[in-house]
């Protein structure tokens, strides 16, 4: 029977969470399984995994194929380089103080990079709120001036009707008065023309 590491889907649509088992290949992805080596949640940023290290340890040792996230999941938490150093202690190339100096070395750069990565998380989520409020802010200043462009023409207009009427009120008794000068004129020639005629 060929034993492989392998995911189990669990978990609600689109929110879905993972067992790490050891089962039998040709056992269905969610079906029978050996052991539950851990638990693998990708909702999370980073992702969270919690795993029985000398579980699964013992399983990669004794040769258990993975999957590839399987694979992926072990490396990332050490326990394939924990294999590959314990390898070289039964070839005689390292000795136990030696694999354990080197992976507490390994894992304490580990632990450094994901604190790293969680700080720039939350900064770049400072960073994106601030970024959003100003631009929120700056929209907000755009729609007002928007608003204001807007209602100012409107009060220029009504004042403007306001003042042609003036003009032309003005201008009316002028061009009125002018009128009455120029038609005795025109009469008086006719009335001359009238006398003559008699």
């Amino acid at each position: 029977m060929a034993t492989r590491i392998r995911l189990q889907r669990h978990g609600k649509k689109g929110k879905a969470i993972f067992h790490l088992v050891v089962a039998d290949s040709r056992a269905k992805r969610d079906g029978k399984f050996i052991e539950k080596l851990g638990v693998y949640n990708p909702n999370t940023n980073p992702a969270t995994i919690d795993i029985n290290f000398a579980s699964t340890l013992k399983w990669v040792g004794t040769g258990a194929e993975m999957s590839d996230t399987a694979r992926a999941i072990l490396s990332y938490k050490g326990i394939l380089y924990k294999n590959h150093l314990l390898k070289g202690v039964t070839k005689g190339a390292l000795t136990a103080e030696q694999v354990e100096t080197k992976f507490a070395a390994w894992e304490a750069d580990k632990a450094s990079k994901i604190q790293g990565k969680i700080e720039g998380l939350g900064n770049n989520a400072v960073a994106d709120k601030a970024a959003r409020l100003k631009a929120e802010v700056d929209a907000n200043e755009a729609k007002a001036k928007a608003i204001e462009a807007k209602n100012t023409p409107a009060v220029e207009e009504v004042e403007a009707p306001a003042e042609e009427e003036a003009t032309t009120e003005e201008t009316a008794p002028e061009v009125a008065a002018e009128e009455t000068t120029e038609t005795p004129a025109e009469e008086a020639p006719a009335a001359e023309e009238g006398e003559a005629e008699a």
